[in-house]
């Protein structure tokens, strides 16, 4: 194989990466902060409607009309989801449930239909399907089981298929994309017991061999979705500063590594159980002085960081399409059950205080639908930068499918707390409502909890203020810098400022090709404006310490968030308007609902940036930390003391332990 570092121009130079020396557990904040920095992206070359919506710029025509997909690309996705939904006809659920575990013979049958090469290019044996169709296959296997959504997406959105397909080699490519179409089942392993949202203290190591043809990889990574039955997995691990055969001074850092599952020194010590999810093979591998070809290193050392964070870009669609199935599901199910159930001599449906739940489930999905699909079709179509749009995705579709979820249970009442084998066993529909709120409830933790995701699309969010602030919002700069920086920054605002005065919201025949939807689509863009306002107001009163107000950070996400799904509503029910005229009825009233909805939400959010409780809260926290308030825990038994650490002990060295990995193949 020839080196890795015969990788694309999309490869981002080697100055890029932090030094392997700032990495690990004693980490500091400013090295936590380096680290991350220098895995971003920050360079916007395509223009980005998310990123505009929080400057105070609606750009309607970077969205709308909606994007339209390639003929042929339809016509070979409607063809695969047909052999799909046929063989998901066959497959049970209560199965995967019961057993905890995926029937090899359901995996082997998707890799006959060619599941696991589904966004794999055709020359490398995949199917070469868009995002959206993606995204609908992933969405109907889930509503079997969301193991299957889980298998499939840990596989293809962040395992080895799409890193190798955007970072490898042209030897890498034809290497592996072929064998993970076939049914490879990969991994991404990035978290360890002590390194979760925070790369900068990770301790795995890839330690480089004197000849320089390998590295020794040795380290501890939990939580790994897929890995416990994965032929090929991605592995992140710190390289150390080190001098190459030829003399070169390499100063190393987190490096990304395709490694074969049945390699020496390879120990799955677990297999990790949830309160959800209970067919994913997810568990904990340790590598002992694996051998690792220096030809299996993806991009340059150092370089691991970035290409993990570049492949969640569109990977992160993967959750919301999942969620999509949710919102269906949870809508049959109120449906037919609020028409089934009466109470009080009428249908519970028709009584407004579960009726109210109902519209909420169904405004929702119509939601869920339309920022899933327009998301995936921006991006199918390449022109438009979506990582803003897909963060916001991944986020608000998870929160929001959660909510979903509680209500269908609270809808069905003590039916929905009880189990669908409960159900089945004493003569009644089984429907696993109590498992589909444990199965999304992870959804809101993997791929970057939402915490994580708003401090991440926040950055995104003020980088225009902080680039115009320069040393303002610099913790560490001299008054004599800042009064520099203040010069500099004024122009910007002048500039800018002036734009958030007015614009085509307050014009009452702006988007009024739009119908009755135009109201709320004018609503967003006097919105984006007020919402850029306020940001800059923060920016001013906080400056350097902007960063640490996340809880108001958090509900400025939230309000982008809102206008992104009122925004991709409008346009998808204007869409159906044209294409599918026998929908665009049901479409405008669904489009409208959620808006209405969603209004009273945007409203909240803006009321609680400045009336909320936030430094009293950080008074308090500081205080039940400093254990002021231990009485309170008094007359309470805790059965988990005394069971182990608080964090595994994730020393390198060989494992103790039987090796649970697995080949269904």
């Amino acid at each position: 194989m020839t080196s890795a570092t015969d990788t694309p121009s999309t490869d981002a130079p080697a100055e890029d990466a932090v030094p392997a020396g700032k990495i690990g557990a004693g980490a500091t904040a400013a090295d936590a902060r380096a680290v991350a920095e220098a895995a971003r992206d920050s360079a916007w070359e395509r223009p980005s409607f998310a990123k505009g919506l929080y400057l105070g710029s609606f750009d309607l025509s970077l969205v709308h009309p909606w994007p339209t997909p390639d003929p042929a690309g339809v016509e070979r996705g409607e063809a695969f989801m047909a052999r799909l939904t046929e063989y998901a006809r066959t497959m049970d659920g209560s199965v995967i449930e019961r057993a905890a575990k995926i029937p090899d013979g359901y995996i082997q049958g998707l890799a006959d239909l060619g599941v696991f090469g589904m966004k794999i290019p055709e020359e490398y044996g995949g199917l070469g399907l868009s995002l959206v169709y993606y995204g609908r296959a992933l969405a109907l296997l889930g509503s079997v089981h969301p193991s299957l959504g889980a298998l499939i997406s840990a596989h293809q959105s962040i395992g080895v298929p799409e890193p190798v397909k955007v970072f490898g080699t042209a030897e890498q490519k034809r290497e592996f994309l072929p064998r993970c179409a076939a049914g490879a089942v990969t991994a991404f392993l990035l978290t360890e017991p002590d390194v979760g949202s925070d790369p900068a203290r990770m301790g795995s190591t890839a330690t480089p061999t004197d000849d320089g043809d390998a590295y020794l990889l040795d380290g501890v990574k939990l939580w790994t979705t897929n890995g416990v039955i994965a032929e090929l997995v991605v592995v992140m691990a710190v390289v150390p500063a080190h001098t190459g055969p030829d003399g070169t001074r390499h100063k190393g850092g987190i490096s990304a590594f395709v490694v074969e599952m049945d390699s020496p020194g390879i120990t799955v010590e677990n297999r990790n159980a949830f309160m959800g999810l209970r067919g994913i093979e997810n568990g904990v591998t340790r590598f002992h002085r694996v051998r690792v070809p220096a030809g299996n290193r993806l991009g340059r050392e150092g370089q691991g960081l970035k290409i993990a964070l570049t492949t969640l870009n569109t990977g992160r669609l993967a959750l919301p399409a999942l969620c999509v199935a949710s919102g269906r599901w949870s809508l049959k199910i109120a449906r037919e059950w609020s028409s089934a159930r009466t109470q009080w001599g009428r249908p519970v449906g028709e009584h407004e205080a579960v009726g109210k739940k109902i519209a909420f489930i169904a405004a929702s999905a119509f939601a869920l639908d339309a920022v899933f699909e327009l998301s995936a079709e921006l991006a199918d179509a390449g022109q438009k930068d979506v990582r803003i749009e897909a963060a916001l995705a991944k986020l608000w579709a998870t929160e929001i499918s959660c909510q979903i979820a509680d209500e269908l249970v609270q809808i069905r009442g003590g039916r929905g707390f009880e189990t669908a084998e409960s159900l089945a066993a004493r003569g009644e529909r089984a429907v696993p409502a109590e498992q589909q709120l444990r199965d999304l409830r992870i959804n809101r933790i993997f791929e970057g909890s939402s915490e994580i995701m708003r401090l991440l699309i926040a950055r995104e969010a003020v980088d225009a203020h902080l680039a115009a602030a320069g040393d303002l919002a610099s913790m560490d700069a001299s008054l004599q810098d800042k009064a520099k920086a203040a010069v500099g920054a004024s122009g910007f605002y002048a500039r800018w400022l002036p734009k958030l005065v007015a614009g085509a919201g307050m014009d009452p025949r702006s988007y009024n090709e739009f119908g009755r939807l135009a109201r709320h689509l004018r609503f967003v863009e006097r919105s984006s404006r007020r919402l850029a306002r306020q940001t800059f107001y923060a920016m001013g009163r906080w400056q350097a310490k902007m960063e640490r107000k996340q809880a108001f950070l958090g509900r400025v996400v939230d309000i982008g968030a809102e206008l992104f799904a009122m925004t991709a509503c409008c346009s998808r029910a204007e869409m159906l308007l044209r294409t599918d005229p026998g929908r665009a009825a049901s479409a405008y009233e669904l489009a409208e609902a959620y808006c209405e909805q969603a209004r009273v939400r945007v409203d909240e959010y803006f009321d609680r940036l400045w009336r909320n409780t936030d430094d009293a809260d950080r008074g308090l926290t500081r205080k039940v930390l400093a254990g002021d308030y231990i009485w309170l825990e008094e007359g309470i038994l805790d059965q988990s003391e005394g069971t182990g650490p608080w964090i595994a002990d994730a020393s390198h060295g060989p494992s103790s332990k039987e090796d649970l990995h697995r080949r269904y193949r």
